[in-house]
């Protein structure tokens, strides 16, 4: 079985590292699997630039002086949208032409255009898209936050011009995409019942083909206990109290509620404070404004961008409590990986990070944007914590390489074998 993954990148963004660990989990599977990107920045030969460099600025560049100009000269909400007006010839490539079944990633900023991806589907060959977050639903934002305007036909979008043109690009882009997106050979796939259930209420995609199957994590390597591989003197934690770990890319982007997190822990820290003598929290992740910690009432340690996974994985192998207090995530991967390595996560409910946590079992689930539940939750989790070792065995049977691969297969199998006869 031939499989070609398309994606923007294979290192940069969240899309890239998920669609590449499955590329690698495909391969351990016996499937001969490659990668069709934009930008190729590794070095595995497994991967293939689409097209020059010359022709992906043209596209990224093209895409973006449209939305640039229909938003009125401003950078605010330039990457919050995308509409795939401009892309690269992948539907001609050999590894699309050749390949048995395609999937499709994140294909946004100059990858695919929505007249790209129609010639793709027009190819006859089974369409397996992969949705990491709300592209695919709406007209063109990646993620609506509290809009509802994607049940409908979007339009009046927040991220174009002032809100209020009901013909605006979203909507134009929804027109688009309502033409190409209900094509017999997609199958969409959703990494979350919750972004599944989104897909389900939406105007593009009511009566498609929805699955869910997650984000694949390599689940043992976090397995561990602390160790003398990275001290931790080195990281200037002590050795001797239970660290509450947060962390992301940013950590002050509005949509990750280090807000809530702050006011959670000092709530916490004034409600139980026989349990939070013995706890510190750690952050990760940079911060464009060092001020917002200052209202911490927790002795607390930011110590900036991880890049190197050894260094995360004792991390979290030395963390009592993994936190997540985002206003969404479509999964969780901090979650998952904190859960991995035996730390109880603690997140806000209703959204991907309810397929992670079973409630006071493996983790807590707060009430969303209520700071005294997650307070009440850490209190639980320094006071009912599950082994380590059970925690990982959850996260092992739902979210391993080897499970999501074998997830994949039998969808591949069973596309193919509905396109050979017909049914």
């Amino acid at each position: 079985m031939k499989v070609t993954l398309i994606n923007h990148s294979d290192t940069l963004g969240g899309a890239s590292v998920v669609t590449y660990r499955l590329m690698q989990a495909l391969q351990n599977a016996g499937v001969d699997a490659q990668m069709l990107v934009s930008i190729k920045s590794g070095q595995n030969d497994h991967v293939t630039q689409i097209s020059s460099r010359h022709f992906r600025n043209y596209a990224f560049l093209m895409e973006r002086i449209n939305i640039f100009t229909r938003n009125g000269f401003s950078r605010d909400n330039l990457f919050k949208i995308s509409t795939a007006t401009h892309g690269l010839p992948a539907s001609k490539h050999p590894l699309v032409t050749n390949a048995d079944v395609i999937v499709l990633n994140w294909i946004n900023q100059g990858t695919l255009s929505l007249d790209e991806i129609d010639k793709i589907a027009r190819l006859g060959k089974p369409i397996v898209w992969w949705m990491h977050d709300m592209w695919c639903l709406t007209g063109a934002c990646h993620h609506a936050l509290e809009c509802d305007h994607y049940k409908h036909q979007c339009g009046k979008c927040r991220f174009i011009g002032d809100g209020s043109d009901k013909n605006d690009l979203s909507h134009i882009t929804w027109l688009k995409k309502n033409k190409i997106f209900t094509n017999p050979n997609i199958h969409y796939v959703a990494v979350s019942n919750w972004l599944a259930n989104k897909a389900k209420e939406s105007e593009l995609l009511r009566n498609a083909d929805i699955s869910v199957i997650h984000h694949a994590f390599p689940v043992d390597f976090f397995k561990t206990t602390p160790s003398n591989d990275i001290p931790a003197q080195l990281l200037g934690l002590p050795n001797n109290k239970k660290l509450i770990l947060m962390g992301a890319a940013r950590l002050d982007d509005p949509i990750k509620g280090v807000g809530y997190a702050i006011d959670a822990i000092n709530l916490f820290v004034a409600q139980y404070p026989n349990e939070a003598k013995d706890c510190e929290l750690v952050l990760f992740g940079d911060i464009r404004d060092s001020s917002l910690l200052t209202r911490i009432k927790m002795p607390y340690h930011h110590i900036g961008r991880i890049n190197d996974n050894k260094t995360l994985r004792h991390l979290y192998a030395m963390s009592s409590v993994v936190l997540s207090t985002s206003t969404y995530e479509t999964l969780g991967a901090t979650l998952i990986e904190g859960q991995a390595a035996g730390c109880v996560p603690v997140a806000f409910a209703h959204d991907g990070r309810d397929d992670i946590i079973d409630h006071k079992k493996n983790g807590y689930r707060a009430e969303n944007k209520s700071t005294q539940d997650i307070a009440d939750g850490i209190a639980w989790a320094i006071n009912n914590a599950p082994t380590r070792d059970s925690l990982h065995d959850s996260v092992r049977n739902r979210f391993s390489n080897d499970v999501i691969a074998q997830q994949f297969i039998n969808l591949f199998n069973c596309l193919i074998n509905k396109e050979s006869t017909g049914k």
